[in-house]
């Protein structure tokens, strides 16, 4: 530290100067390109002496430093007006365990690049999302979820950190060592320090068996119990104007791997042509319910498939898309999913009422003890709603999430933090017993909030900064 102190400004400039972004790439979008900033300065640090140097000047200028990884959060959590750190040089492997099933990395790798390091390792994650192209560390301080009730979102796997503190020094942390702070920051949204690296509990490589089956909506609230336990993982994909759910159970197999499906049906069909029916479907309302009905036609009664664990996981995300999740307490989600299936239909209903797209998904976590965990403390049933943007342009949907926000808030619901939400500090205590403890660690290991962007101080500290502060005006 006291190194640091003693450089000159204008030597660290210099000594900044090779990881300045300039030109074009000094903004920011997010990859939905719902949200943009246009930071003062961009730095792509390459080491984790750099991003000493970046909170040394930061310090100096009194300037919010924010990490971002690829952007893939739907909100503006990553933006900023100040300094913007990205993280995707900062994505080495640097120590692998395959007798403990450990693995450390730097938190700027993508899920994608660290399942290629642990494949090669006959090593796996234990659970993953709809997508790997996000950062371990956005995933880690979002709280990000996989699927599967007894299986935690992928936070809970996590063995230790390493931190870069708001004063420029390094703390380690786990569940034994500095645990508070361990708490706060695996579900931290980058506001105790910044992620050097991650120690990770991972599993022998495995594959992943998928039978995914189509069924009537009613069918599947009668029986979500008994579907959401039927496999080691579930996942629900519902079509409100078909009034169908696309039941996806996965287990664990040793069988061999399926053959890929072809290009007619999956590229052309469920992507190119769907694209296209959704395009027609801003003009007219009538076209957005036929796109349900042709995707479940698609989809077909029932499917199965056979893949490494990760291919399984993970989804093809379509087109650009606004989206919102939130998660409700496991003993909620049937009367939840009720209240949402009645007000989609009274939409229907209405020749001028909302066209949800689809699907709806539907998962499920195992409780966990983190403070601001979506899962704390309950087996919880996550939801999120999508509205595509078919060739990039844009399609109504903030009253469509604003009364979906509604219904969820009214059956118990907590955001999920990587989303777009309104809620704020006063909300937010209610929802987390903890929120208190979390903003005590902010204050103590951040005291000038140096890592407290926009939307940190938006949603915990009240500061009135408009929700649309980052939006695009096409949006």
């Amino acid at each position: 530290m006291s190194r640091l102190t003693n450089i000159p400004l204008a030597d660290l400039y210099s000594l900044l100067q090779p990881i300045t972004v300039a030109g074009h790439a000094s903004s920011f979008h997010n990859w939905a390109q719902t949200f943009h900033c246009t930071p003062l300065t961009i730095f792509e640090p390459e080491n984790a002496y750099h991003c000493q140097l970046i909170l040394e000047l930061a310090r100096r200028e009194k300037k919010v430093v924010r990490a971002a990884g690829v952007g893939h959060s739907p909100s503006d959590i990553a933006c900023t007006n100040e300094f913007l750190l990205r993280t995707q040089k900062l994505n080495r492997l640097l120590s692998v365990d395959v007798e403990k099933r450990r693995v450390t990395v730097e938190a700027g790798i993508t899920l994608n690049e660290l399942h290629a390091h642990l494949a090669r390792h006959d090593l796996a994650m234990m659970n993953v999302g709809s997508i790997s192209d996000q950062t371990l560390g956005g995933v880690v301080t979002t709280a990000t979820h996989g699927s599967g009730i007894t299986y935690g979102v992928i936070s809970t796997h996590v063995m230790s950190l390493t931190l870069l503190l708001a004063d420029g020094t390094y703390v380690s942390c786990s569940r034994r060592e500095h645990s508070d702070l361990f708490t706060a920051s695996i579900c931290g949204l980058g506001a105790t320090g910044l992620i050097i690296s991650v120690e990770l509990e991972v599993e022998p490589a495995f594959r992943l068996k998928e039978v995914a089956e189509s069924r009537p909506f009613d069918d599947v609230l009668d029986n979500l119990d008994e579907i959401a336990h039927s496999a080691e993982h579930v996942r629900l994909a519902w079509t409100p104007s078909a009034d169908r759910v696309r039941v996806g159970m996965m287990n664990r197999t040793q069988e061999p791997k399926t053959i890929d499906g072809s290009w007619f049906w999956d590229t052309f069909m469920a992507f190119h042509v769907l694209q296209l029916i959704l395009f027609i479907g801003r003009y007219v309302s009538a076209v957005t319910n036929f796109a349900g009905h042709f995707i479940c036609w698609l989809g077909g009664p029932r499917s199965v498939k056979v893949d490494d664990s990760h291919r399984i996981f993970n989804l093809d995300c379509l087109f650009l898309q606004y989206t919102t999740e939130w998660a409700v307490p496991y003993t909620n989600a049937q009367d939840c999913l009720r209240d949402l299936h009645d007000w989609l239909h009274h939409e229907y209903q209405d020749p001028y009422g909302l066209r949800p797209h689809f699907p709806i998904e539907i998962r499920f976590s195992a409780p966990d003890d983190i403070w601001l965990s979506p899962s704390r403390g309950q087996e919880t049933c996550w939801i999120g709603i999508v509205q595509f943007k078919p060739y990039g342009f844009s399609v109504p949907y903030r009253k469509l999430f604003a009364g979906f926000e509604d219904i969820l808030l009214k059956n118990g619901g907590r955001p999920h933090w990587a989303k777009a939400h309104s809620l704020h500090r006063d909300a937010l205590r209610e929802l987390y017993p903890h929120f208190d403890d979390f903003v005590q660690v902010l204050e103590k290991v951040d005291p000038h909030g140096i890592f407290r962007n926009e939307y940190i101080q938006r949603h915990f500290f009240d500061i009135p900064i408009p929700a649309r502060l980052f939006k695009l005006r096409q949006t």
